[in-house]
């Protein structure tokens, strides 16, 4: 794939091609800035680790003594100072109102999902987008009662408005790409925005989308919106979810599109420019479809982004087994797009980091589940031979960057007026079990992926 195609008139932000170089010389500069404070930070650590570098060394080898350390203090301590500058040196939400709203069509995908999918459509229906919107609610062969809760909303959207909306059933269950390429082929406008069939959006989401991607770099082919946990209140699963979703997730996405590559346009909520997902092939028969495809844009020189005020709500797992089925399809997901674009690993920009970055965190899953764990549990015992004091170094960063990301998105839910309880308890999960479960669980995958395993997307 090569070249670009041509931004849409109706969203051309109308800049000259200098201002846009600025921009990129600007993106450039906070990114060097960045990296100087991470590298900073890491030999920093390195200095401070050394006795406890050797003491490993000699209770081990010193090769073991030094992975082990890269991957629970070093390279952790890396991501947290870049993630904090680049939070810290952040620019303000680019946004830019179109002279015309484009006609939009909204995918959603849907398997099994009565008990939600009248949620989602009344959400649909009360959307203040004042362009077109063509809604294809695509039925991947359900067995329950979906079909016939789209058919008891069809009232929602009356013939005749700016807003209609289709029934796509498929007799069998093909996969989550399969109809989603299905509803591409079938899609009548040059703007696609996915949803799950779960994804509740607030009013103005669209609206937000659209504008961002109005004022993007004309090379942008696809916005990330910002999702929030809707049924955060259902169990203490879903409590420390509630924070990854508003601090974790939202802080990388925002990092990530400081430089023009937001590395998983989630089908949860997404736009996508139309030209660009057939020239992609549309989105691929994988288990984390929508990173593969992201990745495939980004392969073909293509940039992505991030909506952060572009809000919906999705219901998170609220049983451990579910969040664990569910991060292990994640897991499996990168380690399919790292093999299907490899390329990305040597490619002259910014966002190769982030590439970089997902393989990286291979190897940190890995170490902390089968050293820092067990580390943790030794220290209790008393015995400081992989979790000592030295690891807090990594702390003050990760609470830094927390208060940061907690100030940046209450400002935004603030200015959306959008309320968003929170639960205290949640965050203390989220910061203490919530990565104890979660990494074990992204090794258990990776190892999925590496051995093969059945794919299905639900």
């Amino acid at each position: 794939m090569t070249g670009s195609p041509p931004i849409s008139p109706r969203l051309s932000a109308g800049h000259s091609e200098d201002y846009w170089n600025k921009r990129d010389r600007r993106a450039s500069l906070r990114f060097v800035v960045c990296i100087a404070l991470a590298l900073f930070w890491v030999l920093f650590s390195i200095w401070v680790s050394l006795p406890w570098l050797a003491d490993l060394g000699n209770l081990a080898h010193p090769i073991v003594a030094l992975f082990v350390l890269t991957f629970i203090a070093y390279v952790p301590g890396f991501m947290n100072a870049f993630l904090l500058s680049s939070l810290v040196l952040r620019p303000d939400a680019q946004r830019r109102t179109p002279s015309r709203w484009p006609a939009i069509t909204v995918l959603v995908a849907a398997y099994n999902e009565e008990r939600l999918i009248g949620e989602t459509l009344a959400s649909l229906s009360r959307l203040e987008y004042p362009g077109e919107l063509e809604i294809l609610v695509l039925d991947d062969g359900s067995t329950d009662g979906t079909a016939e809760q789209v058919n008891a909303r069809m009232t929602l959207f009356p013939s005749g408005g700016r807003t209609s909306m289709t029934l796509v059933s498929h007799r069998k269950n093909r996969g989550k790409a399969s109809v989603l390429n299905d509803g591409l082929a079938r899609a009548s406008h040059g703007l696609i925005v996915t949803i799950d069939a779960d994804t509740l959006l607030e009013k103005g989401s669209i609206i937000s989308l659209v504008e961002h991607l109005a004022a993007a770099p004309p090379e942008t082919v696809a916005i990330a919106g910002s999702l929030l946990t809707a049924n955060y209140d259902a169990s203490w699963i879903a409590r420390a979810q509630q924070w990854d979703y508003f601090h974790g997730i939202a802080a990388v996405k925002r990092m990530q599109a400081m430089y023009y590559g937001t590395l998983v346009a989630q089908g949860a909520f997404s736009i996508y420019r139309r030209e660009a997902l057939e020239e992609a092939g549309g989105w691929p028969d994988t288990v984390g479809e929508d990173i593969v495809l992201t990745w495939s844009l980004l392969r073909a020189g293509y940039r992505t982004g991030y909506a952060e005020d572009a809000v919906a709500w999705t219901h998170a797992p609220i049983r451990l087994r579910g969040l664990a089925k569910q991060r292990k399809r994640w897991a499996r997901g990168m380690i399919e797009a790292l093999a299907i674009h490899k390329e990305l690993l040597i490619a002259p920009k910014m966002r190769t980091m982030f590439i970089w970055w997902n393989l990286l965190f291979v190897s940190i899953d890995i170490t902390f589940s089968f050293a820092f764990i067990p580390g943790l549990v030794l220290a209790f015992l008393g015995i400081f031979w992989l979790a000592g004091p030295i690891t807090l170094l990594v702390l003050p960063l990760a609470l830094l960057w927390n208060i940061v990301i907690y100030r940046i998105q209450t400002r935004m839910l603030k200015r959306q007026e959008i309320e968003m309880e929170r639960s205290a308890i949640g965050f203390l999960l989220y910061a203490i079990v919530y990565p104890l479960l979660m990494q074990p669980v992204s090794v258990w995958g990776y190892a999925a992926e590496f051995a093969g395993g059945r794919k299905q997307w639900n």
